[in-house]
């Protein structure tokens, strides 16, 4: 059975983002207090700063015209996952990703999907591919998306589910939106860089 992506670099062990930070970067972008939107503001001025070149294709991404629905999902799914990986790694295992690397991971992206069109009676796809190599990070992904594609699953009465079924989320805006993601997550992935990288990292510059 074909797993492991062919065009797609594996993701280091080390670069793993663990399901509890995802958890609680959840709960806490769940708080709607003046803190919890400061500090969210403070994450956005990070991601900005710290990524230039990855922040500006998911603001790319974000200012085409969409949905609503799309849209906030963007904006939630974007934050999460860097705010997860600055936790996770911190800043001094968490390289700027540059053009070129952003460029690279696009194409193989590109690639990857072009592989698997190919070979039609392979059970798996791209997001099999990427789930293996990100695992907390695409079933967070996932859960958000199945949630924003079927708003009425959560439950409510019968106004309510009649609200959702009215208001129809465009699909392929969401799945532009999950391509954005999916380019972030595996950027971010390959920006990690091992413990004793960031030490000698460190070591460097106090030479």
């Amino acid at each position: 059975m074909w797993v492991r992506g062919a065009a797609i670099r594996p993701v280091p062990r080390y670069a793993v983002v663990p399901s509890s930070t995802l958890d609680a970067i959840e709960r806490e972008l769940a708080d709607d207090s003046a803190r919890s939107r400061e500090e969210l503001d403070g994450a956005f001025a990070r991601f900005e700063s710290s990524q230039p070149n990855l922040a500006d294709t998911v603001s790319h991404a974000l200012s085409q015209p969409l949905d609503e629905t799309a849209l906030a999902l963007g904006y939630f799914l974007s934050i999460s996952i860097f705010l997860a990986f600055e936790r996770t790694f911190g800043e001094r295992r968490l390289r700027e990703v540059s053009a070129d690397a952003l460029a690279a991971t696009e194409q193989a992206i590109a690639l990857e999907e072009e592989l698997r069109a190919a070979h039609g009676d392979e059970p798996l796809d791209l997001d099999d591919v990427v789930s293996i190599e990100q695992p907390h990070v695409l079933a967070f992904v996932h859960d958000h998306v199945d949630a924003a594609l079927d708003p009425g699953a959560s439950g409510g009465d019968e106004s309510e589910a009649g609200s959702a079924e009215a208001r129809e989320v465009d699909v392929d805006d969401v799945h532009g939106v999950y391509r954005a993601i999916v380019l972030l997550t595996l950027c971010l992935s390959h920006a990690v860089v091992p413990v004793d990288g960031a030490a000698r990292g460190r070591d460097e510059l106090l030479a």
